[in-house]
Parts: C-alpha cells; sequence; structure tokens
C-alpha cells in the first residue's frame, strides 16, 4: 500500500486558521475529491471535525487520544499505527494522510508520495505544515494555476515522490 499526504500551504507553511482553510482553491478542492475518491483518508479529530461530516465515497479514519463510537464511513483510532494497519487490512492500495499539523509532523517519514499545493504568498495561519526537504524529494509533475473567481490565489500542484 503506498502511504501519500496531501496538503495545501502557503509560502510560510500555513495551512490554516481559526480551524478553517485561510483560503479558497476551487481547482484544488476539486483535485483533492478526484485523488482521494474511493481511498482511505487518515486525519486528526481536528481535521476531521473542520470537515465536519464524512465524505462520500471515502473511508475516514481519524486518530484521537479520545476516540468516538465508529459509525458509517468514519472510524476513530488511538494511534496512526493502528489506523494504517486497518487500510492495509481493507485492501487499500493508496492511503492519504490529509492533516493536521501534529498528524503532519508525524506521518512525514512514513510517506512515499506527496500531493502539494503551494499557495502563492504568505497567509496568516494558526497551525503550519513541517519544513520540508526537496533534498528528500523528486519531483514528478508540477500544473500551475492563476488567481481568479474561483482560486483566491495563484498557486501550483506539485507530485512529489520520495528519493
Amino acid at each position: 500500500m503506498r502511504i501519500s499526504l496531501i496538503v495545501a500551504k502557503a509560502e510560510n507553511n500555513a495551512i490554516g486558521l481559526n480551524n478553517k482553510l485561510p483560503w479558497h482553491l476551487k481547482d484544488d478542492l476539486q483535485n483533492f475529491k478526484k485523488l482521494t475518491m474511493g481511498h482511505h483518508m487518515l486525519m486528526g479529530r481536528k481535521t476531521f471535525e473542520s470537515i465536519g461530516k464524512a465524505l462520500p465515497g471515502r473511508m475516514s479514519l481519524v486518530v484521537s487520544s479520545e476516540p468516538k463510537a465508529n459509525q458509517d464511513s468514519v472510524f476513530w483510532f488511538t494511534s496512526i499505527f493502528r489506523a494504517i494497519k486497518q487500510a492495509e487490512r481493507n485492501g487499500e492500495t493508496e492511503l492519504f494522510i490529509i492533516g493536521g499539523e501534529k498528524i503532519y509532523k508525524y506521518a512525514l517519514s512514513l510517506v512515499d508520495r506527496i500531493y502539494l499545493t503551494e499557495v502563492k504568498g504568505e497567509v496568516k495561519g494558526d497551525v503550519f505544515f513541517p519544513q520540508l526537504s526537496l533534498k528528500n524529494w523528486k519531483k514528478i509533475s508540477e500544473q500551475s494555476f492563476s488567481k481568479n473567481t474561483e482560486n483566491d490565489h495563484d498557486f501550483t500542484f506539485q507530485v512529489l515522490d520520495r528519493r
């Protein structure tokens, strides 16, 4: 099973503000949906709460020190490793780590691929993505998007594989 991380971050590594994304990028949200559809997504409790519900067509694996009752397509775990093992048992081919800050910090050493949206400019944030050393990663593809009525900022979408 491939373990992938998917993140949108500003140039100052901000990924969130007040438990929300600090931007609106419709093209990035559509890309997130296309990539994660039909797959397991691993996230922390705060990320799950910011989404507010189970996303259709995807299995949510939520890591929390205080797990809740499993329901529908949302399953709670006390550790990242238990969640990963469950995805493997379910026959998952690509598990997506989708945040937040603590989960990214812990899982970065475990991932094989990063789907990175780099938002141009610095934005105000209260949660941040860890500093990424690009020497450990090989850029597979890159696509640029311009600010318009549906995207608050210019941004690039990159796929990085571990060297």
